[in-house]
């Protein structure tokens, strides 16, 4: 049994890896802000396991996460501001949070060394996914180039204007950082990777994809997409859609991840590592609102695809789960059918402030949006 720091912990991945490593006989604290935008105002998100040490506090006061530290053993670090969209405009926000707070933790992680730190980075990192082109070679750097031009075809070419083909995503990609989001998140990573073995520690980093479930943040207009779409959903409205919808991602249930980060912890083959976390499945966006809509008995509200770009969105990226699988036995296992009926029964029983046009209004006023 160890006791565990999770920092940003009362937020909706950080509460379900909470519930793994208690059930596993662990001890939990969570350094947590509790901003408004993704808690509302509350002293203890009701979701929170009451067996759960809250300490509320910012990952960039020194002296608080000296004081979370103590008695710790090892750390999960998922304190961050999340949302491309929004990290393009709020880009000091972001970098102070996520990259500051990240140092912040590992100066003093410097006196109060743990055995392991564990690292949520992000599947946004590699920008777009990996492509094959007409000839059979794999593409690291594909790119789309006009969006501001006004354009209609949304997928990546190559040199010569031929289509690329969209394939799953190995941690071997090269990164191509595409918004301050995506750039924070390498940093984090890196970060972990070089200050953790000359302190004696262990670190590791998850690639999580796009993570949904129960719980999640659903009057945060900068959130996870399902949890953006059911929110429309639930007031009536169509979930906004950018582009033509045919952007394709991998959906993984959060119980799944929060069983990752529970391995990563522990498994010895995991020190050092950098993984993916995915089903290792894909589904267009488009397919994703009109499968959530069924769910939640909403089948007269059809998506409202815009036609338009958000800058620093990217067009395909889906998980390669090779080597997670290979190096430390884990598979996603919640249907994604099964996983999204949970959800909407979830969805049913609250109420969401629906955000969305203002989020808009946001990206368009400061040209975000091709």
């Amino acid at each position: 049994m160890e006791t565990v720091l999770i920092t940003g912990g009362a937020g909706f991945i950080g509460r379900f890896v909470a519930d793994e490593l208690l059930a596993r006989g662990n001890k939990v604290r969570v350094l947590d802000s509790l901003i408004e935008q993704v808690h509302g105002d509350v002293e203890r998100p009701p979701l929170l396991n009451d067996e759960v040490e809250l300490i509320r506090g910012d990952v960039r006061n020194g002296d608080v996460v000296a004081k979370a530290l103590k008695g710790v053993d090892s750390v999960v670090h998922l304190a961050a501001e999340v949302g491309v969209g929004q990290s393009m405009y709020e880009v000091e926000r972001y970098t102070s949070t996520n990259d500051v707070g990240t140092a912040v933790l590992f100066e003093k992680l410097i006196d109060q060394p743990v055995r392991r730190v564990v690292t949520a980075s992000s599947m946004s990192i590699y920008g777009e996914g990996l492509y094959r082109d007409a000839d059979g070679k794999l593409v690291q750097d594909a790119e789309r180039k006009g969006l501001r031009d006004g354009l209609t075809n949304w997928e990546p070419v190559d040199a010569e204007g031929r289509p690329l083909e969209a394939v799953a995503t190995p941690e071997w990609k090269r990164p191509n950082l595409s918004s301050i989001y995506a750039l924070n998140k390498y940093v984090q990573e890196r970060t972990t990777h070089i200050m953790a073995a000359p302190y004696g520690m262990e670190g590791v980093c998850l690639r999580l994809f796009n993570v949904y479930g129960p719980g999640q943040a659903l009057s945060n207009p900068y959130t996870g997409v399902l949890a953006i779409f059911a929110s429309r959903l639930l007031n009536g409205q169509q979930p906004m859609i950018f582009e033509d919808g045919e952007q394709r991602r991998d959906f993984v249930h959060v119980s799944d991840v929060a069983r990752a980060f529970a391995d990563a912890l522990t498994l010895p083959q995991a020190a050092g590592g950098t993984f993916n976390v995915g089903s290792g499945h894909h589904r267009s966006v488009r397919e994703v609102a009109t499968e959530l809509a069924q769910a939640m008995g909403k089948n007269d509200i059809s998506p409202q695809v815009v036609g338009k770009a958000r800058i620093g969105d990217i067009r395909h990226c889906f998980c390669d789960t090779t080597l997670a699988k290979e190096q430390l036995g884990f598979e996603a296992t919640q249907d994604f059918q099964a996983g999204l009926a949970v959800l909407a029964e979830w969805v049913a029983q609250q109420t969401a402030e629906d955000k969305v046009e203002k989020m808009r209004a946001e990206l368009d006023k400061r040209g975000l949006v091709a």
